[in-house]
């Protein structure tokens, strides 16, 4: 490391100037002199290996030149003198939220937009993004490594705003929600991919409204939700009339079926059946009849 060479050269330094002179100090200055050349020669052996941990690239800057291509994860060796700089290429957060240490940044850090219809409606968010490996030097160069601050908070905030304006409210908060996360999606996809990063996903956490329009909207939900249960009650009751009717429809033909297929020698046939099964029992009995004829007295005795 640069660090251990200057070490060195110190040290070595320090040696040329002791055996100058006479002092008893002088002894020290040879093993001195080995030391500070070991350092030296350790440091410079160090810088030539570089090490990028997996999900990083490396960016090269020689003297403040950014070289244009990158250092893949694993071992390299490099110029000593080359200054080399980790990029994370995994995918990364950016949390916007009302909620405190929530966020990326502490506080309240919410999204506040205007609607279509003039009202404030306030935006929880999350994007996942990660840093396109070939435009890690680009990014470097004109950013540095603080491109959250200076390109994924910026750009999301505006253009959220810049799209909230089509829609009213209500509209952001239930029917158009999808819409307007699509809409938003692709602008900042487009900024990202202009300056190296890609969006993977936008995430809309939360949306809140006004006090006032809560209200109203749960009025709405609660009156279509009374509505919706007074079409089923009625459409139960029609299905049971409906039920009844041919219930009753079915009763009224068999009756009349009966009373047309009966007639008084059939009636005659199965009361001399019905008169025979009861005499068939131990027991006398006596047997009533339409009252045109004399009562039959059985017996089986």
């Amino acid at each position: 490391m640069i660090a251990a060479a200057v070490l060195g050269i110190i040290l070595i330094l320090i040696s040329f100037a002791l055996k100058s002179q006479t002092s008893p100090l002088n002894k020290i200055a040879i093993p001195l002199k080995y030391v500070g050349i070991l350092i030296v020669l350790i440091g410079i052996l160090s810088s030539l290996f570089v090490q990028i941990e997996a999900g990083n690239v490396g960016v090269k800057s020689l003297f403040g030149e950014v070289k244009p291509t990158i250092l893949e994860s694993g071992l390299h060796i490099v110029n000593p003198l080359i200054d080399v700089t980790s990029f994370d290429i995994q995918t990364q957060n950016y949390t916007m939220s009302a909620l405190n240490e929530e966020g990326a940044k502490s506080g309240d850090d919410a999204i506040r937009v205007l609607s279509a219809d003039g009202l404030e409606v306030i935006i929880d968010l999350t994007v996942l993004y990660r840093v396109l490996p070939a435009d890690a030097p680009v990014i470097y160069k004109k950013l540095g490594v603080n491109y959250s601050d200076k390109i994924v908070r910026p750009v999301t905030r505006t253009r959220i705003r810049d799209n909230a304006v089509f829609y009213d409210a209500v509209a952001l908060y239930s029917s158009k929600r999808e819409e307007f996360q699509t809409r938003i999606y692709n602008s900042i996809e487009k900024d990202f991919k202009s300056r190296g990063l890609i969006l993977e996903q936008l995430l809309i956490r939360n949306i809140n409204l006004p006090e006032s329009v809560k209200t109203t909207i749960e009025s709405k939900i609660n009156a279509e939700q009374e509505a919706q249960k007074m079409t089923f009650v009625l459409q139960k009751e029609k299905q049971e009339a409906e039920r009844k009717r041919v219930e009753a429809q079915g009763i009224a033909d068999y009756q009349k079926i009966i009373s047309s297929g009966l007639t008084d020698k059939q009636l005659q046939y199965e009361s001399i059946k019905a008169q025979l099964e009861i005499a068939k029992s131990q027991n006398a009995k006596v047997i009533l009849m339409n009252g045109k004829t004399t009562p039959i007295i059985l017996s089986d005795k």
